[in-house]
């Protein structure tokens, strides 16, 4: 319950919202289209609740991410509150009487907000969209580069809201809908001004930068001065190295290390442009800035039979796991780790050192170039044939995630005993 209480709490703002509208209803003062204006200024306040809440999401304040259960459904949820608000934009536009005469201000406000918001909006389409694609350079930094300046136009949204011309008498419900403004502005400056001030971005000093293979980086990083806070195994961060010009983009990568390292270490699969950089810019000295740590990918509050599925670079949060174990494990645990080839396989013999440390976990290794891909009839055969009291882990290629998912219900084990994260934070 308590993963689902920040969309119910989203969802209760938008209610009050139009509760407040009607129970405290503007005054009728006999204008034309006075039904029109009254809904098209319910659905503007709508409008700037959902927006608000976007902006908080997008400062990824970690004490929320228990009430969503973790980052990547905070995205989700951001997504869907961000689309929301544009489809109201537009109902707003065809809601209100439009006139061409006696324009105020906040009239040519909202005409700057709806044409920044759009815009934005339809740029974050650019991975769909060729042409759009070009305005960001085709890369994630260009795409969040132009996002940042969302929260400008949310204020000229808001500041149109209170100047144009003729509004509507409707105290209550403006100032209702203010606090939501001053929580949205608040959220956009400690994102884009004030983060930096308490403590959002921790400065780290690279270390070491090896090649476990051709096309993997463990990047070693050791904190200047406190490192972060509350770590877990099996989370993940945001990582830029700003000393470079190739390297400075903000980018999440899971742990791998275990929380009571010294160091922190990420795994890496050279897999697009910044990660392939990794392989030839990173050099020992360099400076890091670390936001994190987030996630709420944690086998230790599972159930007492669990099985873990990595496909290649997705062994990183189970490596963190296994490196946080001290042979004491409280878990039957069945962990499946696919790589095509025997070279891909990282740190293969420490994990093999790790199972037989740990006899509770039991390590299936696959190459599936010689022996086939990993199957559902393998996995719950080795169960015992019945799965229905696993906890389910995993990590790797989100079409694999998605097919054994789709499997695993098909056998009848609940949804919230298959656990995984999504990267997907555009």
């Amino acid at each position: 319950m308590k993963r689902n209480l920040g969309n119910l709490f989203i969802i209760a703002c938008v209610l009050l919202t139009i509760v407040v509208w009607l129970v405290f209803p503007p005054v009728d003062d006999g204008r034309d289209k006075y039904v029109r204006q009254y809904a098209g200024e319910v659905i503007g306040s709508i409008n700037i609740v959902l927006m608000a809440c976007s902006l908080v999401i997008a400062a990824r304040p970690r004490w929320a991410e228990p009430y969503f259960g973790g980052l990547d459904k905070m995205y989700m949820t951001h997504r869907h509150t961000s689309t929301a608000a544009l489809l109201l934009i537009f109902v707003h536009v065809l809601t209100v009487p439009i006139s061409l005469s006696g324009w105020a201000i906040g009239n040519y406000l909202a005409v700057v907000a709806f044409i920044g918001i759009v815009s934005i909006a339809l740029v974050s389409l650019a991975p769909r969209v060729p042409f759009l694609n070009r305005i960001t350079g085709g890369t994630y930094e260009g795409w969040k580069s132009l996002k940042k300046y969302i929260g400008i136009f949310f204020i000229f949204a808001f500041i149109h809201s209170l100047t144009i011309s003729d509004p509507l008498d409707a105290f209550i419900a403006i100032n209702w809908v203010q606090i939501f403004f001053i929580i949205g502005l608040a959220a956009y400056l400690y994102t884009e001004v004030f983060g930096r001030f308490f403590k959002k971005y921790i400065p780290y000093k690279v270390e070491e930068v090896d090649h476990p293979n051709s096309v993997t980086t463990e990047v070693i990083m050791r904190a200047v001065g406190n490192p972060i806070k509350k770590q877990r195994a099996g989370q993940f961060l945001f990582v830029r190295f700003p000393g470079s010009e190739t390297l400075d983009e903000s980018h999440p990568f899971t742990i791998s290390s275990a929380p009571h390292d010294d160091v922190l270490k990420l795994t890496i699969k050279a897999s697009g442009d910044f990660t392939r950089a990794l392989v030839t810019d990173l050099k020992p000295g360099m400076d890091a800035t670390i936001e994190g740590a987030y996630g709420m990918f944690d086998y230790k509050g599972g159930g007492s039979k669990q099985i873990w599925i990595a496909g290649g670079i997705g062994l990183t949060p189970f490596l963190s796991f296994i490196r946080d174990m001290d042979g004491n494990l409280n878990h039957d645990i069945d962990f499946y780790y696919t790589v095509r080839h025997r070279d891909e396989a990282l740190f293969y013999n420490e994990i093999v050192a790790a199972a037989e440390k740990n006899p509770r976990l039991k390590l299936h290794i696959r190459f599936s170039a010689t022996g086939g891909s990993l199957t559902i009839e393998e996995i719950v055969r080795n169960a015992g044939g019945d799965v229905s009291g696993y906890h389910i882990y995993m990590c790797g290629p989100f079409p694999m995630i998605q097919a054994f998912e789709k499997k695993f219900l098909s056998l009848g084990l609940p949804q919230k005993h298959i656990h995984f994260e999504e990267f997907n934070f555009r």
